[in-house]
């Protein structure tokens, strides 16, 4: 009985797409590495709609942090880290040089049930950053659970060159296409029958033909909706 499921194997994590979309997310940095680390950790917030506050002291700040700042990417407030700013954060990130302030922000964080990533100490994570590829909606992240972060990055760049081009675009049409079948079939009895047939086109039409595929071609596939049928795009702009 126990051959016909998958076997449990322990040591590692959830990954999950976090969502912080409008969320506060904090990030103390700190140090010449740390600084570095910090700049990274900002992006991905950034890439991920948060907003992010930056503390810091102003002769700590490398070009990249002084550069967002100054755009008003981030906002940013001018000295060490003290308690009182996590009042309002959702999230930490810490990258400082010193070990013993890190450890601190993590013991706040803690008593205050605020999830944290403390850089380069594994212990003192609630979540890891993977390395990760992104061609506009496609993230594909690999995560080695903080053994080893440049092995992470090198199998990354490894998946990400078997990667056809424009495989983001093809993504985009299909979520277009998905979003236009929820308004010819908005019913959630539909749900099982939207997502077969969405599945059937995703695997009977070609990358190349999933990024051809403009408006005017969503439109003439949707009629073929009901009756579960998936011509091919020639077939479809032959009718056109």
């Amino acid at each position: 009985m126990s051959q016909k499921f998958p076997e449990v194997q322990g040591g590692g994590s959830l990954i999950i797409a976090w969502q912080v979309k409008e969320k506060n997310v904090l990030v103390v940095g700190g140090g010449e590495r740390g600084i570095q680390v910090a700049a990274g950790r900002i992006l991905h917030a950034l890439n991920a709609d948060a907003r992010v506050t930056v503390v810091c002291p102003s002769s700590g700040l490398n070009d990249e942090v002084a550069f967002r700042i100054a755009e008003k990417q981030v906002s940013h407030i001018d000295r060490n880290f003290e308690p009182q700013d996590l009042d309002a954060a959702d999230m930490v990130l810490c990258a400082v040089d010193d070990p013993e302030a890190s450890t601190r922000v993590w013991k706040l964080c803690k008593e205050r049930r605020i999830p944290a990533n403390i850089a380069d100490v594994p212990s003192e994570c609630d979540f890891y950053f993977g390395s990760v590829h992104r061609d506009g909606p496609l993230q594909v992240m690999v995560s080695t659970n903080g053994n080893g972060p440049k092995m992470a990055s090198i199998i990354r760049k490894k998946i990400a060159g078997t990667l056809p081009d424009n495989t983001g675009a093809a993504i985009e049409n299909v979520g277009l296409l998905r979003k236009k079948l929820r308004e010819v079939a908005p019913d959630l009895k539909d749900g099982a029958k939207r997502m077969k047939w969405m599945s059937r086109v995703c695997e009977s039409w070609s990358l190349e033909d999933l990024v051809e595929m403009n408006e005017a071609d969503m439109s003439q596939l949707l009629d073929y909706y009901k009756s579960g049928e998936v011509p091919s795009l020639k077939a479809i702009r032959d009718t056109q």
